[in-house]
This record gives C-alpha cells, structure tokens and sequence, in this order.
C-alpha cells in the first residue's frame, strides 16, 4: 500500500497541528503551522460527512484521502490509524489524527517522530506536534482551544498562536493552513467548504492567517447583507456591510458594492458617500459604475447615474462626463 523507494519523496511536515469539531455550529475543522513549504497541500484533510485528517511528521499524504474513506465507510477514528498504520513500513515515522463526525477523536505518535513530540485528545479535538522546541506545546494548543471562546475558525488559529508562544517548531515558521467544512454534508461541496485558507510561504504565516481570517469574515458580512437586502431588510443588511467594511477597510470592495446595492434598492443618496470613498482609493471603481450599467448590474435613472459618476470631479469634468447626448455613460 505504502511502497517506499530511492526516488519516492517523503514531505517533510514536521509541525504543530489541530483538530476540532462545533457540535452547536455542526463544524469541524482543522489547522496547522510549519517551518516547511505549503504545509496547507500536505497536512490537513477534511471532508463534509466524513471527517478530519491531519497526516505529519515524515508525512504519509495518502493517510489524509484513505482515512475519510475510511471513516465514511462507517469505520472508527482507531481502527482507521489502525488500518492506515498497520500497512505502513514507515509507521514509525507518522504522527497523524483522525476525527469523525460526532467528535471522536484518535491520534498516533510513531516513536521515530522527532522530539519534541507528543499529542493529546480532549472532548472533540486532538492536538499533536513533532520536532517542537518545548515538549509542553501540545498542553499549550489544548488550553487555548478550549479557554478560547467564539466560532471555530478563531478557536484553531488560538491554538496555533499558543503552541507558537510557547516555542513552537524548533526551527522556526514557513507556513501555515485552517480549514473548516459543515459536519454533515449536503451533498454539494462547494458549499460544505466553510473556511479554506493557506500561508503557503511567509516570515509569520500565522500573523498573515489571522489576517486572511479577518479577510474572509468581512466578505461573509457582504453576503449576508446580500441576503438580507434581497429580503427586504435594509436594517439587517446595512449592519452587515458595515461590520465587513470595518473588518477590512483598505479595500474598495466593500463601500463599493454595498453603494451598488443600495442603489439599487432605490437608496441612491445612501449609496453616495460609499460610491465616493471608493472612488478616492482607485480611480477605476467610476469606470466600473458605466460597465455595469451597461449589463444591467446597476439599474437607475440618468439623473441618478450623473450624481454617482461625477463624485469628487471637479465640474470641468463632470460637464465631460455626460457626454454629448447628456447621458451619464460617457465616460
């Protein structure tokens, strides 16, 4: 099964990692940092329905698609290592964790792992970590991770910022992966897929994590205004594209295409200021207003249209934005 030869590359994952489940969010996930390249490609393996994986040390990547196999066939997290490991020659030199879909967890620790080398289960997650500085790193990540309160996600990254307190991987940091996927599956992927985020090569992979986190929660907040603008619910939606223009307030997207929305709910005034703020940070966010009236993405008047596009232009140019036959496309 594992056929080990000369030429067969082995990746060297030696690293700190976490396994975890939400029963009350039904989530489940896994995170992990190492002083090794794109550890995210190598390490974690999580699957809606299934479960989570995470394959390290002189890594076996196979661990990671045969043990949800493994699990969805029914099989238990022991019993998968068990299987996994009995037909390894080079069990040794593994260290992996397996959790299926109601939080039992089950880990191995080979005795060729490099130390400091260890893992510990508690009640849904399963830390472990090879080649540390300190042999207390994996006690560190289990209180962090059950000390650390709110959604999933952030609870992981807290147990990799503790295990990087306390020493962390001996010989530094390179990269680092979260991952999060619904515990039951509804049967289309792309939407299991919760949290899929990876620092392939950085000088702080976990710094840039939690700045890639916050990220991807400030672009949840613009779906969930989506949502709610779409229901009728100005209130709701207007809270939600302002928590994500605060999670990230470098970035145009955000004033943007909430002044997009408002638009055209009817709120052009609304709209106006963010259309402007947008406009200052990049020039080709007006030129983008024209393109999407265009395809019909922006659906107001003509008078309306000449209030947005001429937003912080002196009138010289605003008179040119018209155009000849007035109209506010002309740009």
């Amino acid at each position: 099964m594992f056929r080990d030869s000369p030429c067969r590359r082995v990746p060297f994952a030696h690293t700190y990692s976490i396994i975890a489940i939400d029963r009350d969010a039904a989530e489940m996930g896994a995170a992990v940092q190492s002083h090794w390249f794109s550890v995210g490609s190598i390490v974690p393996w999580a699957r809606a329905g299934a479960g989570v994986v995470v394959t390290q040390s002189f890594a076996e990547p196979s661990y990671g698609p045969l043990g949800l196999d493994m699990l969805e066939e029914g099989m238990s997290p022991q019993d998968a290592i068990s299987a996994l490991t009995s037909r390894d020659k080079g069990r040794e030199l593994r260290q992996v964790a397996i959790m299926d879909v109601n939080g039992e967890v089950a880990a191995y620790t080979g005795s060729g792992c490099i130390p400091e080398a260890g893992d510990i289960q508690g009640n849904g997650f399963s830390v472990q970590a090879n080649m540390m500085l300190r042999p207390t790193v994996p006690a560190a990540m289990a209180e962090a991770f059950e000390n650390e309160e709110g959604r999933l996600a952030e609870r992981l990254l807290a147990a990799l910022m503790a295990a990087e307190k306390e020493g962390g991987d001996i010989r530094g940091r390179q990269s680092a992966s979260l991952m999060v996927v619904r515990a039951s599956s509804t049967g289309m992927s792309w939407k299991d897929q919760l949290v899929d985020l990876r620092v392939d090569d950085s000088a702080e992979p976990l710094n840039e994590l939690s700045r890639l986190l916050r990220v991807h929660r400030a672009y949840e907040q613009m779906s969930e205004g989506d949502c709610a603008l779409a229901r009728g619910d100005y209130r709701e939606a207007m809270g939600a594209y302002s928590i994500a223009q605060e999670l990230y307030p470098e970035n145009a997207e955000m004033p943007f295409w909430t002044a997009v929305n408002l638009a055209n709910s009817g709120r052009v005034t609304d709209s106006l200021p963010l259309f402007s703020r947008a406009f200052q940070q990049h020039e080709g966010w007006r030129i983008m207003v024209a393109r999407l009236a265009e395809k019909g993405r922006i659906t107001v008047n003509d008078a309306d249209m000449g209030r947005i596009v001429s937003l912080g232009q002196p009138p010289s140019e605003q008179c040119r934005s018209d155009g000849p036959a007035g109209s506010p496309l002309s740009l």
